[in-house]
């Protein structure tokens, strides 16, 4: 192995991935992405499909689960910086509710990797950010669920700074706290 380091966080099942990367007077090569290697890491998931957006700083996207057809992700960030947020959301859970948040950047060429029945979200830090994602399972358009951003119940703990003007969209302004779920 060695190719990438896996750090487990405080809540169950989410892990932070720091891949070796190899720089020199040319720039650098890493692999973002090694079956084997995540296997051994105790991340077996089979990834079926990829997906990357863009966004400006203040955007604020999730947060974001799937209901019928949950989805393990792996996130990072190839441009630009944002923090990314998982709550758990699996029922009898002795974390439900509880999140988690890491800053991913170009910089630091982070993943996280989030299992699934977590709500994900990310809030742009930087002017200008890339985000790319794996998936478990394919995107079902009528299975997306979500919660408030801001729900005090979960506390999130954004890095929101003075003045910064979130842009969301209308469907993630309207989401429900953690207790209207239930």
């Amino acid at each position: 192995m060695g190719k990438i380091t896996v750090t487990e966080c405080e809540i169950k099942g989410l892990k932070v991935i720091t891949p070796t990367v190899f720089e020199d007077q040319r720039g650098f090569f890493m692999e973002t992405y090694n079956y084997n290697d995540f296997k051994e890491a105790g991340i077996p998931e089979v990834f079926v499909q990829d997906n990357q957006s863009a966004s400006v700083k203040g955007v604020l996207r999730g947060l974001h689960f799937q209901k019928e057809f949950p989805q393990d992700k792996l996130v990072r960030v190839i441009k630009g910086e944002v923090f990314d947020v998982a709550v758990d959301m699996r029922k009898g859970s002795e974390t439900y509710g509880k999140w988690f948040g890491v800053l991913l950047s170009e910089e630091n060429k982070k993943q996280f990797f989030i299992p699934k029945n977590f709500a994900h979200g990310f809030l742009v830090l930087s002017d200008y950010a890339e985000f790319c994602y794996k998936c478990t399972d394919f995107y079902h358009p009528n299975d997306e669920g979500g919660i408030m951003y801001n729900d005090p119940e979960i506390g999130i703990d954004w890095p929101i700074e003075e003045g910064m003007e979130l842009i969301m969209s209308d469907k993630d302004k309207k989401w429900p706290g953690i207790k209207e779920l239930n």
